[in-house]
């Protein structure tokens, strides 16, 4: 009798993430990535119970390496001021990888409503104790509100952002933080 292969749920998420990407949220199914793994579909049932248990990891999956990456940026406790900043910078310096992953869930959002208030929450938490009454904290929200902007058009491939363009968009941004806009 064969030994049964491992089937590492790290490479189907990441096949998930490409199906989604490449070809829209409406292709991931077990079968199509049972297919882009080279397995059958008991092989992903294995790991995976239903395209809705895939797309939870998925959404675990980025929140660890976002928060990861947002938290050496941010410090602890957070300040206000500097959630907002660290989200900029996080968004800036994520890599290829990442934002890709960020971008496929985005999309995988709008054939999931169900993952909607999960989102809506991470969204309340990164403007959390931003004061929007306050010169300061106008332009806390506008530069969030700017990034996320930035993000989805460069990677929902809305618009063509090549790096530099990225880097100047966000150095832009860094400047509306700081308040030197005139």
């Amino acid at each position: 009798m064969a030994r049964p292969r491992k089937i590492d749920r790290d490479q189907l998420l990441d096949a998930a993430e490409e199906l989604v990407r490449e070809k829209g949220a409406a292709a991931l199914t077990i079968d199509a990535l049972a297919k882009a793994c080279g397995i059958t579909k008991g092989g992903v049932q294995y790991s995976f119970r239903s395209k809705d248990d895939i797309l939870n990891a998925m959404f675990d999956r980025w929140y660890v390496d976002y928060d990861r990456q947002f938290s050496a940026l941010v410090g602890d406790p957070p300040a206000a001021g500097k959630r907002v900043a660290a989200h900029v910078a996080a968004t800036r310096q994520g890599d290829a990888a990442l934002n890709a992953k960020a971008a496929s869930l985005m999309a995988a959002l709008l054939q999931t409503p169900e993952h909607l208030e999960s989102t809506r929450q991470w969204y309340r938490e990164r403007l959390a104790g931003v004061d929007a009454t306050t010169p300061e904290g106008r332009r806390q929200r506008l530069a969030f509100l700017a990034t996320e902007g930035a993000f989805l058009l460069r990677f929902m491939r809305f618009m063509q952002i090549d790096d530099d363009e990225w880097d100047q968009i966000f150095a832009d941004i860094a400047t509306l933080l700081e308040g030197n806009v005139g």
